[in-house]
């Protein structure tokens, strides 16, 4: 595929110290859109000077307002898939030419398994998307998705799922998805959500949710 026709999200929160290795890392594969979530260092002109394209929040908004934004910048920009990695060098870029792969392949959907987990909430997450929706790791920032998912509702996530929302909808309307181990490096500071008891909250609370949009019967609706 042609390579103008991925672009590759990359939500970024006060990420100066990596984002311009990981946006020339995944140029290889495709449009790098980099979503400044209201950083206050350098992140969006480091990202801008690397090749990327730059789209910057005011404020802190959030890491699923970022991936709404880079979502949107992308169907403005025409894309057919789109592949989300973490701005702080966490993925192996080298595994997007599967998942893009994957895609041409016929799935619309890949997922990242990750090889380890931080959280108690990540684990009570995990464990009860695989009794219910079949997934292993709903919260992997890493994924691939057909833009005609993100068509079908013009929103990326609706209700701070961290990062979760649009995937398990497909998964739950039937798409066709498939998962993929996938190394994560360690960070060099502090985690995206670094308190312990508000990341879990805010992880069960995203659970909590989807179960019951599940429940009610709106996650396919």
């Amino acid at each position: 595929m042609d390579r103008s026709r991925i672009a590759i999200v990359i939500p970024a929160l006060n990420e100066a110290g990596t984002i311009a290795a990981v946006v020339g890392a995944v140029s290889a594969y495709g449009t790098p859109v980099v979503v400044d979530d209201g950083s206050l260092d350098d992140t969006a002109a480091l990202a801008l000077r690397a090749g990327a394209k730059v789209v910057s929040h005011p404020d802190n908004q959030g890491y699923d307002a970022a991936l709404n934004s880079g979502f949107a910048h992308a169907a403005a920009l025409g894309c057919e898939y789109v592949i989300t990695v973490d701005a702080d060098g966490q993925h192996n870029p080298g595994q997007i030419g599967e998942f893009i792969a994957l895609l041409d392949q016929g799935h619309d959907l890949v997922l990242g398994v990750r090889d380890r987990r931080q959280r108690f909430s990540e684990h009570v997450f995990a464990a009860v998307a695989r009794c219910i929706w079949g997934l292993h790791d709903p919260l992997c920032g890493m994924k691939a998705y057909r833009m005609a998912l993100y068509r079908e509702r013009r929103v990326f996530d609706s209700f701070r799922s961290i990062g979760t929302e649009l995937a398990i909808r497909s998964v739950a309307r039937g798409r066709r998805f498939v998962e993929r181990p996938t190394l994560i490096r360690d960070r060099v500071d502090a985690p995206r959500f670094a308190r312990r008891f508000s990341s879990n909250l805010k992880i069960l609370r995203a659970l909590g949710i989807l179960l019951m949009l599940g429940a009610a019967g709106r996650l396919v609706a």
